[in-house]
């Protein structure tokens, strides 16, 4: 019998997505650290779902799947935060360019088209690009991680009993 994946999957999905869309909070994702623990958290409740130990393919495998939810739900998410924030972004850009006069020529560039700059674009859609061949590597990861973690233990092996011997 083989565990159920798809509720695991989505609920790790989901957190990989939401915690590496967060502003402050994706920090931690500098090395993957998010999708790791979605991965991870996975495969705990594919655990916990299942009476037996569950292999670690099927691990691998919960995280493979999360790390693709996670990357849909980043771009769901990250779509109405970048909104929010460009207005924050693009005044901290012109405030940058009106307090500093040493700046090179190519930065002062840089921060001009980034103070016009929409919220969504062609560079979200190549970060999204970017976040599903990320997630699903690392989100595989996890969650084979995590089947070696949280893993049940095996029952014992009860050996036959040694058969009476007539002389």
């Amino acid at each position: 019998m083989t565990p159920a994946k798809l509720q695991p999957a989505l609920l790790g999905g989901v957190t990989i997505g939401v915690l590496s869309a967060l502003p402050v909070i994706n920090f931690a994702n500098c090395c993957c650290a998010w999708i790791l623990f979605g991965g991870a958290l996975a495969a705990y409740l594919m655990q916990q779902n299942h009476p037996e130990p569950i292999m670690i393919g099927d691990g691998a495998i919960v995280g493979l799947l999360s790390g693709i939810v996670g990357a849909f739900v980043w771009l769901i998410t990250s779509i109405p935060i970048g909104m929010a924030m460009a207005p924050f972004q693009s005044r901290m850009a012109q405030e940058t360019l009106r307090n500093t006069t040493d700046l090179p020529p190519e930065l002062r560039t840089l921060l001009e088209q980034f103070s016009g700059a929409p919220a969504i674009g062609v560079g979200m859609i190549l970060m999204f690009f970017v976040m599903l061949v990320i997630c699903t590597l690392f989100g595989m990861l996890g969650g084979l991680f995590g089947a070696l973690m949280f893993r049940k233990a095996q029952p014992p092996v009860i050996p036959p009993p040694i058969p009476p011997t007539v002389f």
